[in-house]
């Protein structure tokens, strides 16, 4: 592989197998009174750092990770972060949006002459409406403005495939849907997508770059990305296709083997897979006993970060979209940093590693991180605001239609309940879009909760009015434009689903679907696994479930292939293929809603819980 450009700072960025400078060009380049002794085994020289010549360098990493193309400030508590005031009260933070975050990161690396920024997957997919109608487009050249260095793959950079995902990195314009802009051809980016556990299942090859050399005065750091092997089980089969998702813990053990060979021992290991931390504030202090342990993080991240192998520095990762920066560990007993910035922008991890020039390793002693809000009280940066500007002129027509209204706030992704008031009306828009018996005959619906990707929220965005629902707003919340199924389903698979849940796959980290009204039960948190959803209590309009009867229900094509570990839900039979999820919820919004008649949240009381 050859050199990549150079990005807009100058930094000159490495792929394996690209060159270096030869020992006899680095010693010239060497300061007067230099000895020999200041150039490594590797030819590698003693340049500045802005605090003289010296062993060590400070190299600044810039961290976030989970964007999903929210190029504007998300609204309501999608655009909020918790923080920890220093009389132990809390307070709720506006946060987010690239034009303030790429404000925030060049602050940031002012005075740093060694900075490097990386993600950790899902920059783009489940997208608002300014990125998603342009098939993400417009959120890749923010990040290339924004001077991204690397990333891992995420889940949902599979959203549309490998070929798509391809495009994202190479550039051209979009198959059917052409040239957005007459006259200029998609780009691509400037920066690697790493995907060194995505395999091609015919030839076994890495889909992507597995790592990357970000090098600087003969500083070099290698980088490895994964996304959750689980990748399969939370994105549709069409996705991935043709794809063979392998372990992350063996596969940057492989990949770090290969980096130490090339000579590379400083390594980064960029995860999109993540953890729970103990507490949602975004300055929780995760080794609060400073014993660094890992006890204030759990989830799947703690047996990756135990298992990577030594010689990785540091851990940056996603996909929980939480804040934390904790040390976990590693499996010689040492505390290693494990981070991960929230979601949408909201956060960003500045995280300083001590380069030693003579040995070419990360200090780990020295390691220092922390989280950063990404306030709204900077600048906005000019070169991003014209960029959404332009992308916001053209999607106005579509984005600014109003499509019903509503009387408050209707939580989704901002509610921490089980059964969330948005869930209850995306599901039963499903059941009013389905049940007719030309349209599949429909007798329930439900709706998985990973799918509800924002709030309807009560304050105008723009210039719509109060209450209004706009297109781009229905669209943030049901961006995946996934088609509407109808199945049978017998009593018996149906009752195994809500129990799929609880247990399996789901056991520590639950899946509660939402459910369409008519359908109740008990699910009692005291219990363990399967147990809680309490038998007996499954009820349809007031009659309980018979295992042997068979029942129509509708759910999107995701859960119909058995995602997020429903199995059962993949059982069903005599399917009929509707209207997109975002069609039906658009039409119960104009149905049943009007500025004199809006649409009021749920009670969300259709999921008894006992905890």
């Amino acid at each position: 592989m050859a050199a990549r450009k150079k990005n807009r700072a100058g930094r000159r960025i490495l792929v394996a197998g690209a060159g270096l400078a030869t020992i006899g060009a680095l010693v010239a380049a060497m300061p007067a009174g230099a000895s020999q002794d200041d150039v490594d085994a590797a030819g590698a020289s003693y340049s500045t750092n802005g605090k003289g010549w010296g062993r060590m360098v400070d190299v600044q990493l810039l961290s976030f990770n989970d964007l999903h193309g929210n190029l504007e400030p998300p609204a309501g508590s999608s655009g909020q972060v918790t923080r920890v005031k220093p009389d132990g009260t809390t307070e709720k933070i506006d946060a987010g949006g690239v034009e303030y975050l790429a404000t925030h990161l060049r602050q940031a690396r002012q005075g740093n002459r060694y900075s490097i920024t990386a993600a950790a997957g899902d920059m783009i997919g489940a997208s608002p409406l300014l990125s998603g109608l342009f098939h993400d487009e417009p959120t890749i050249n923010a990040l290339n403005e924004l001077d991204l260095d690397v990333t891992s793959v995420g889940n949902h950079e599979f959203d549309e495939g490998a070929v798509e995902l391809a495009r994202m990195q190479n550039g051209g314009c979009h198959p059917t849907a052409g040239c957005y802009v007459e006259g200029k051809e998609f780009r691509g980016a400037d920066f690697p997508y790493l995907a060194a556990n995505v395999t091609k299942e015919k030839t076994g090859k890495p889909l992507l770059d597995p790592y990357f050399i970000w090098e600087k005065d003969g500083v070099r750091i290698g980088f490895i990305g994964v996304t959750l092997e689980g990748t399969p089980n939370v994105v549709t089969a069409e996705g991935v296709k043709g794809l063979k998702f392998g372990d992350e813990v063996e596969t940057i053990n492989k990949y770090t083997k290969i980096l130490e060979r090339k000579g590379v021992k400083s390594i980064v290991a960029l995860v999109h897979e993540g953890g729970m931390p103990a507490s949602q504030a975004v300055n929780y202090n995760c080794d609060g006993d400073g014993d660094g342990d890992g006890e204030g993080v759990s989830g799947a991240i703690v047996d990756i970060a135990k298992n990577v192998s030594p010689q990785v520095d540091a851990l940056v990762t996603g996909h929980t979209h939480q804040a934390y920066v904790c040390s976990i560990p590693d499996p010689a007993g040492k505390p290693r940093l494990v981070t991960s910035a929230s979601s949408f922008g909201k956060l960003y991890t500045d995280t300083t590693l001590t380069y030693d020039r003579r040995t070419k390793d990360i200090v780990r002693t020295a390691v220092a991180s922390a989280n950063h809000v990404v306030t709204r009280d900077v600048p906005k940066a000019e070169d991003i605001s014209k960029l959404i500007e332009d992308w916001k002129t053209l999607a106005a027509p579509i984005a600014n239609r109003p499509q019903g209204y509503i009387a408050a706030d209707i939580n989704g992704r901002g509610s921490t309940a089980y059964e969330k008031p948005l869930g209850d009306v995306i599901a039963d828009a499903q059941l009013a879009g389905l049940s007719p018996a030309d349209k599949g005959g429909a007798q329930l619906a439900l709706m998985n909760p990973g799918g509800i990707r924002a709030d309807l929220v009560y304050k105008q965005a723009g210039a719509e009015g109060d209450g209004v629902v706009t297109y781009g707003e229905a669209f943030t919340v049901q961006p995946f434009t996934n088609m509407m199924n109808v199945v049978d389903l017998s009593g018996a698979n149906l009752i195994t689903a809500l129990k799929q849940q609880v247990s399996g796959s789901n056991l520590n980290s639950v899946k509660i679907l939402q459910v369409s009204k008519g359908l109740t039960y008990t699910l009692d948190m005291t219990k363990t696994g399967a147990d809680r959803v309490v038998d007996g209590t499954i009820m349809l309009n007031g009659q309980p479930i018979d295992p042997a009867k068979t029942y129509r229900v509708a759910m999107n094509e995701f859960l119909a292939g058995g995602g997020d570990g429903f199995a059962a839900l993949a059982t069903g039979t005599n399917k009929l293929v509707g209207a997109s999820d975002l069609d039906v919820f658009n039409a119960y919004l104009a149905a049943n809603s009007s500025a004199s008649a809006p649409l009021q949240a749920p009670a969300a009381n259709r999921i008894k819980v006992v905890q």
